[in-house]
Protein backbone atom coordinates (compact mmCIF):
# COMPACT_ATOMS: atom_id res chain seq x y z
CA UNK A 1 0.00 0.00 0.00
CA UNK A 2 1.63 3.36 -1.10
CA UNK A 3 1.76 5.98 1.50
CA UNK A 4 1.18 10.07 1.27
CA UNK A 5 2.21 12.53 3.70
CA UNK A 6 -0.42 15.26 3.23
CA UNK A 7 0.74 18.85 5.11
CA UNK A 8 -2.13 20.55 6.93
CA UNK A 9 -4.06 17.65 7.96
CA UNK A 10 -6.69 20.36 9.43
CA UNK A 11 -7.11 22.64 6.86
CA UNK A 12 -10.11 22.66 4.40
CA UNK A 13 -8.19 21.51 1.31
CA UNK A 14 -5.85 19.32 3.01
CA UNK A 15 -8.37 17.57 4.76
CA UNK A 16 -10.22 16.88 1.26
CA UNK A 17 -6.54 15.41 -0.20
CA UNK A 18 -6.83 12.82 2.63
CA UNK A 19 -10.58 12.19 2.51
CA UNK A 20 -10.33 11.48 -1.54
CA UNK A 21 -6.82 9.42 -0.83
CA UNK A 22 -8.43 7.10 2.07
CA UNK A 23 -11.17 6.23 0.06
CA UNK A 24 -9.00 5.31 -2.73
CA UNK A 25 -7.06 2.90 -0.75
CA UNK A 26 -3.57 4.80 -0.12
CA UNK A 27 -2.27 5.13 3.47
CA UNK A 28 -1.75 8.92 4.64
CA UNK A 29 0.03 10.28 7.54
CA UNK A 30 -1.11 13.88 7.94
CA UNK A 31 0.37 16.59 9.86
CA UNK A 32 -0.95 19.60 12.26
CA UNK A 33 0.61 22.23 14.14
CA UNK A 34 -1.57 21.43 17.46
CA UNK A 35 -1.93 18.07 18.79
CA UNK A 36 -5.37 19.23 20.27
CA UNK A 37 -6.46 19.16 16.79
CA UNK A 38 -5.98 14.88 15.74
CA UNK A 39 -9.28 14.14 16.96
CA UNK A 40 -11.36 16.60 14.58
CA UNK A 41 -9.22 15.24 11.37
CA UNK A 42 -10.88 11.37 12.79
CA UNK A 43 -14.35 12.76 13.71
CA UNK A 44 -14.66 14.43 10.62
CA UNK A 45 -13.48 11.61 8.11
CA UNK A 46 -15.96 9.00 10.16
CA UNK A 47 -18.80 11.66 9.98
CA UNK A 48 -18.11 11.24 6.42
CA UNK A 49 -17.95 7.64 6.46
CA UNK A 50 -14.27 7.90 5.31
CA UNK A 51 -12.56 4.69 6.75
CA UNK A 52 -9.04 5.88 9.32
CA UNK A 53 -7.60 2.66 9.88
CA UNK A 54 -4.52 3.73 7.12
CA UNK A 55 -4.46 7.10 8.68
CA UNK A 56 -1.67 8.51 11.08
CA UNK A 57 -1.41 12.21 12.26
CA UNK A 58 1.79 13.68 13.29
CA UNK A 59 2.81 17.20 14.80
CA UNK A 60 5.07 19.01 12.66
CA UNK A 61 5.28 22.73 12.63
CA UNK A 62 6.15 24.68 9.00
CA UNK A 63 9.23 26.64 11.15
CA UNK A 64 11.15 23.75 13.14
CA UNK A 65 12.37 20.63 12.13
CA UNK A 66 10.39 18.72 15.20
CA UNK A 67 8.15 15.82 13.91
CA UNK A 68 9.07 15.76 10.19
CA UNK A 69 11.20 12.50 10.27
CA UNK A 70 8.34 10.37 11.92
CA UNK A 71 5.66 12.05 9.59
CA UNK A 72 7.75 11.68 6.45
CA UNK A 73 9.11 7.96 7.25
CA UNK A 74 7.85 5.60 4.85
CA UNK A 75 6.15 7.99 2.24
CA UNK A 76 6.12 7.82 -1.61
CA UNK A 77 4.37 10.66 -1.80
CA UNK A 78 4.31 14.58 -0.78
CA UNK A 79 1.72 16.65 -0.75
CA UNK A 80 2.46 20.02 0.87
CA UNK A 81 -0.80 21.88 1.25
CA UNK A 82 0.43 23.78 4.59
CA UNK A 83 0.39 27.45 4.33
CA UNK A 84 -0.64 30.32 6.14
CA UNK A 85 -4.20 31.99 5.28
CA UNK A 86 -5.77 34.17 7.33
CA UNK A 87 -7.86 37.96 7.18
CA UNK A 88 -7.08 38.50 10.78
CA UNK A 89 -3.13 39.34 10.17
CA UNK A 90 -1.59 41.45 7.76
CA UNK A 91 2.24 41.34 8.06
CA UNK A 92 4.55 40.16 5.68
CA UNK A 93 5.95 38.52 8.57
CA UNK A 94 3.38 36.44 9.04
CA UNK A 95 2.70 35.10 5.87
CA UNK A 96 6.07 34.92 3.88
CA UNK A 97 8.58 33.62 6.50
CA UNK A 98 6.24 30.27 7.73
CA UNK A 99 5.49 29.76 4.01
CA UNK A 100 8.84 29.73 2.31
CA UNK A 101 10.70 27.71 4.89
CA UNK A 102 7.42 25.17 5.11
CA UNK A 103 8.65 24.49 1.64
CA UNK A 104 12.08 23.99 1.84
CA UNK A 105 11.84 21.76 5.21
CA UNK A 106 9.29 19.71 3.78
CA UNK A 107 11.19 19.17 0.68
CA UNK A 108 14.32 18.74 2.59
CA UNK A 109 12.68 15.83 4.54
CA UNK A 110 11.31 14.67 1.11
CA UNK A 111 14.78 14.20 0.12
CA UNK A 112 16.41 12.09 2.57
CA UNK A 113 13.34 9.54 2.97
CA UNK A 114 13.06 9.00 -0.35
CA UNK A 115 9.75 10.84 -1.45
CA UNK A 116 9.50 9.95 -5.53
CA UNK A 117 7.11 12.36 -6.61
CA UNK A 118 5.43 15.64 -4.34
CA UNK A 119 2.48 17.94 -5.53
CA UNK A 120 2.66 21.36 -4.13
CA UNK A 121 -0.26 23.36 -3.41
CA UNK A 122 -0.03 27.00 -4.89
CA UNK A 123 -2.25 29.66 -6.45
CA UNK A 124 -3.08 32.01 -9.03
CA UNK A 125 -1.75 34.44 -6.48
CA UNK A 126 1.59 33.24 -7.92
CA UNK A 127 0.90 33.53 -11.75
CA UNK A 128 -1.76 36.91 -11.38
CA UNK A 129 0.47 39.45 -9.91
CA UNK A 130 2.65 41.01 -12.85
CA UNK A 131 3.28 44.63 -14.05
CA UNK A 132 1.51 43.75 -16.65
CA UNK A 133 -2.24 44.73 -16.72
CA UNK A 134 -3.83 42.13 -19.15
CA UNK A 135 -6.62 39.59 -18.97
CA UNK A 136 -5.74 36.58 -19.91
CA UNK A 137 -2.87 34.13 -17.56
CA UNK A 138 -1.66 31.04 -18.00
CA UNK A 139 1.16 28.61 -16.39
CA UNK A 140 3.61 30.19 -17.80
CA UNK A 141 3.45 33.80 -16.32
CA UNK A 142 4.85 34.70 -12.42
CA UNK A 143 3.87 37.31 -10.19
CA UNK A 144 6.61 39.64 -9.48
CA UNK A 145 7.01 39.24 -5.64
CA UNK A 146 8.37 42.99 -5.68
CA UNK A 147 5.48 44.12 -7.63
CA UNK A 148 4.82 47.45 -5.59
CA UNK A 149 0.59 46.50 -5.31
CA UNK A 150 1.75 42.50 -4.54
CA UNK A 151 -0.88 41.53 -0.81
CA UNK A 152 1.45 39.83 1.82
CA UNK A 153 -0.41 36.32 0.89
CA UNK A 154 0.04 36.57 -2.73
CA UNK A 155 4.06 37.27 -2.09
CA UNK A 156 4.17 34.35 0.11
CA UNK A 157 2.54 32.11 -2.21
CA UNK A 158 4.99 33.32 -5.37
CA UNK A 159 8.15 32.84 -3.05
CA UNK A 160 7.27 29.87 -1.46
CA UNK A 161 6.65 28.39 -4.82
CA UNK A 162 10.20 29.59 -6.55
CA UNK A 163 11.99 28.17 -3.41
CA UNK A 164 9.76 24.80 -4.26
CA UNK A 165 11.37 25.12 -7.99
CA UNK A 166 14.73 26.26 -7.16
CA UNK A 167 15.06 23.43 -4.29
CA UNK A 168 14.42 20.40 -7.18
CA UNK A 169 16.96 22.64 -9.60
CA UNK A 170 19.59 23.01 -6.93
CA UNK A 171 19.85 19.55 -5.65
CA UNK A 172 19.56 17.74 -9.19
CA UNK A 173 15.68 16.71 -9.35
CA UNK A 174 15.72 14.66 -5.91
CA UNK A 175 12.14 13.71 -6.89
CA UNK A 176 9.24 15.11 -9.09
CA UNK A 177 7.46 18.00 -8.73
CA UNK A 178 4.07 19.31 -9.65
CA UNK A 179 2.46 22.10 -8.40
CA UNK A 180 -1.82 23.26 -8.45
CA UNK A 181 -2.19 26.73 -8.52
CA UNK A 182 -6.31 27.19 -7.72
CA UNK A 183 -8.18 30.41 -7.97
CA UNK A 184 -10.70 31.05 -5.28
CA UNK A 185 -11.61 27.41 -3.42
CA UNK A 186 -15.01 27.43 -2.27
CA UNK A 187 -17.29 24.53 -1.84
CA UNK A 188 -18.53 22.20 1.33
CA UNK A 189 -15.92 21.77 4.16
CA UNK A 190 -15.64 17.99 5.70
CA UNK A 191 -15.76 19.75 9.25
CA UNK A 192 -17.06 23.00 11.13
CA UNK A 193 -14.35 25.02 9.86
CA UNK A 194 -15.75 26.38 6.08
CA UNK A 195 -12.21 27.72 5.68
CA UNK A 196 -10.79 31.24 4.80
CA UNK A 197 -11.65 31.29 1.07
CA UNK A 198 -15.47 30.20 1.68
CA UNK A 199 -15.65 33.39 3.46
CA UNK A 200 -16.20 34.73 0.18
CA UNK A 201 -19.40 33.50 -0.01
CA UNK A 202 -20.10 33.83 3.39
CA UNK A 203 -20.09 37.44 3.11
CA UNK A 204 -22.45 37.54 0.35
CA UNK A 205 -24.51 35.20 1.64
CA UNK A 206 -24.87 36.12 5.15
CA UNK A 207 -25.10 39.50 4.09
CA UNK A 208 -22.29 41.06 5.90
CA UNK A 209 -21.54 42.09 2.26
CA UNK A 210 -24.54 44.18 1.41
CA UNK A 211 -23.94 45.26 -2.20
CA UNK A 212 -22.37 44.02 -4.92
CA UNK A 213 -18.25 44.99 -4.85
CA UNK A 214 -16.81 45.20 -8.22
CA UNK A 215 -14.51 42.21 -7.94
CA UNK A 216 -14.04 39.09 -10.63
CA UNK A 217 -12.60 36.03 -8.91
CA UNK A 218 -11.95 32.38 -10.83
CA UNK A 219 -13.87 29.72 -8.53
CA UNK A 220 -13.29 26.58 -8.62
CA UNK A 221 -14.82 23.71 -6.35
CA UNK A 222 -12.00 22.17 -3.44
CA UNK A 223 -13.02 18.56 -3.54
CA UNK A 224 -11.61 19.37 -7.62
CA UNK A 225 -9.17 20.67 -6.25
CA UNK A 226 -8.02 17.91 -4.04
CA UNK A 227 -8.70 15.72 -7.07
CA UNK A 228 -6.41 17.30 -9.12
CA UNK A 229 -3.86 17.08 -6.29
CA UNK A 230 -4.06 13.42 -6.39
CA UNK A 231 -4.13 13.10 -10.43
CA UNK A 232 -0.96 15.00 -10.18
CA UNK A 233 0.70 12.57 -7.61
CA UNK A 234 -0.41 9.24 -9.66
CA UNK A 235 0.99 10.80 -13.44
CA UNK A 236 4.27 10.90 -14.38
CA UNK A 237 3.15 13.74 -17.01
CA UNK A 238 2.40 15.87 -14.36
CA UNK A 239 6.48 16.23 -13.52
CA UNK A 240 7.66 19.52 -14.00
CA UNK A 241 4.11 21.18 -14.78
CA UNK A 242 2.01 23.83 -13.24
CA UNK A 243 -1.69 23.22 -12.98
CA UNK A 244 -3.56 26.52 -13.02
CA UNK A 245 -7.50 25.92 -12.03
CA UNK A 246 -10.86 27.12 -12.49
CA UNK A 247 -13.81 26.28 -13.66
CA UNK A 248 -15.77 29.32 -14.08
CA UNK A 249 -14.63 33.52 -13.49
CA UNK A 250 -17.50 35.36 -11.84
CA UNK A 251 -18.41 39.02 -10.64
CA UNK A 252 -19.46 39.29 -7.35
CA UNK A 253 -22.94 40.59 -8.86
CA UNK A 254 -23.05 37.13 -10.25
CA UNK A 255 -22.68 35.35 -6.91
CA UNK A 256 -25.08 37.65 -5.45
CA UNK A 257 -27.88 36.74 -8.28
CA UNK A 258 -27.18 32.96 -8.24
CA UNK A 259 -27.33 33.02 -4.67
CA UNK A 260 -30.89 34.66 -4.83
CA UNK A 261 -31.89 32.70 -7.17
CA UNK A 262 -31.66 29.34 -4.86
CA UNK A 263 -33.33 31.16 -2.02
CA UNK A 264 -30.66 33.08 -0.39
CA UNK A 265 -32.35 36.31 0.25
CA UNK A 266 -29.95 38.36 2.33
CA UNK A 267 -27.07 38.56 -0.71
CA UNK A 268 -27.18 41.97 -2.01
CA UNK A 269 -29.00 43.36 -5.28
CA UNK A 270 -27.27 45.99 -6.12
CA UNK A 271 -23.30 46.80 -6.98
CA UNK A 272 -21.33 50.05 -6.00
CA UNK A 273 -18.50 51.56 -8.69
CA UNK A 274 -14.84 50.85 -8.01
CA UNK A 275 -14.14 54.38 -6.36
CA UNK A 276 -16.24 53.56 -3.30
CA UNK A 277 -14.54 50.11 -2.37
CA UNK A 278 -11.45 51.66 -0.45
CA UNK A 279 -13.93 53.03 1.98
CA UNK A 280 -15.85 49.48 2.56
CA UNK A 281 -12.62 48.30 2.98
CA UNK A 282 -12.33 50.08 6.09
CA UNK A 283 -15.53 48.12 7.46
CA UNK A 284 -14.46 44.88 5.67
CA UNK A 285 -10.91 44.00 6.18
CA UNK A 286 -11.26 40.67 3.60
CA UNK A 287 -11.50 43.25 0.72
CA UNK A 288 -7.73 44.43 1.70
CA UNK A 289 -6.43 40.92 0.56
CA UNK A 290 -7.99 41.76 -3.08
CA UNK A 291 -7.45 45.01 -3.34
CA UNK A 292 -5.05 45.09 -6.73
CA UNK A 293 -8.17 42.61 -8.33
CA UNK A 294 -10.86 45.75 -7.58
CA UNK A 295 -12.60 46.34 -11.11
CA UNK A 296 -10.07 43.97 -13.01
CA UNK A 297 -10.73 40.77 -15.30
CA UNK A 298 -7.77 38.22 -14.13
CA UNK A 299 -8.44 34.50 -15.62
CA UNK A 300 -7.01 31.57 -16.39
CA UNK A 301 -9.38 29.76 -18.10
CA UNK A 302 -7.29 29.21 -21.00
CA UNK A 303 -5.20 27.51 -19.22
CA UNK A 304 -5.62 23.90 -19.88
CA UNK A 305 -2.62 21.78 -18.32
CA UNK A 306 -5.07 20.25 -15.87
CA UNK A 307 -7.61 19.05 -18.57
CA UNK A 308 -5.22 18.02 -21.36
CA UNK A 309 -2.64 16.20 -19.13
CA UNK A 310 -4.35 14.92 -16.03
CA UNK A 311 -7.82 14.41 -17.41
CA UNK A 312 -9.45 17.04 -15.16
CA UNK A 313 -13.05 17.72 -14.96
CA UNK A 314 -14.46 19.95 -12.88
CA UNK A 315 -17.91 20.32 -11.44
CA UNK A 316 -19.51 23.81 -12.02
CA UNK A 317 -19.14 26.52 -10.04
CA UNK A 318 -22.75 27.59 -9.16
CA UNK A 319 -23.04 23.93 -7.93
CA UNK A 320 -20.16 24.95 -5.18
CA UNK A 321 -21.61 28.17 -4.60
CA UNK A 322 -25.09 27.17 -3.75
CA UNK A 323 -24.11 24.09 -1.65
CA UNK A 324 -21.15 25.61 0.67
CA UNK A 325 -24.51 28.73 1.08
CA UNK A 326 -26.30 25.64 2.58
CA UNK A 327 -23.43 24.62 4.83
CA UNK A 328 -23.06 27.98 6.15
CA UNK A 329 -26.95 28.35 6.45
CA UNK A 330 -26.88 25.05 8.13
CA UNK A 331 -24.85 26.35 10.73
CA UNK A 332 -26.62 28.64 11.85
CA UNK A 333 -24.50 31.73 10.53
CA UNK A 334 -27.16 33.20 8.37
CA UNK A 335 -28.53 35.60 10.87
Amino acid sequence: MEKVLVTGATGYIGLHCIHQLLNQGYAVNGTVRSPNRKNEIYDALQKHGTPTDNLDIFTANLTEDEGWDEAMKGCDYLMHVASPLTFEKESEEYFVGPAVAGVQRAFRFAKKHNVKRVVLTSSVAAIFETPDSKEYYDESDWSDPNHESISHYSKSKTLAEMAAWDFVKEENNPFELAVINPALVIGPSLSGDIGESNKAIALVVTGKMPVGIPLQFGYVDVRDVAKAHILAMQNMKSNGKRFALVEKDLWYKEVAKILRDNGFNKAPKFSVPVWLVPLLAIFVKELNLARSAIGRVRSVKYATNAKEILGWNPRPAEESIVEIAQQIEDMGLIK
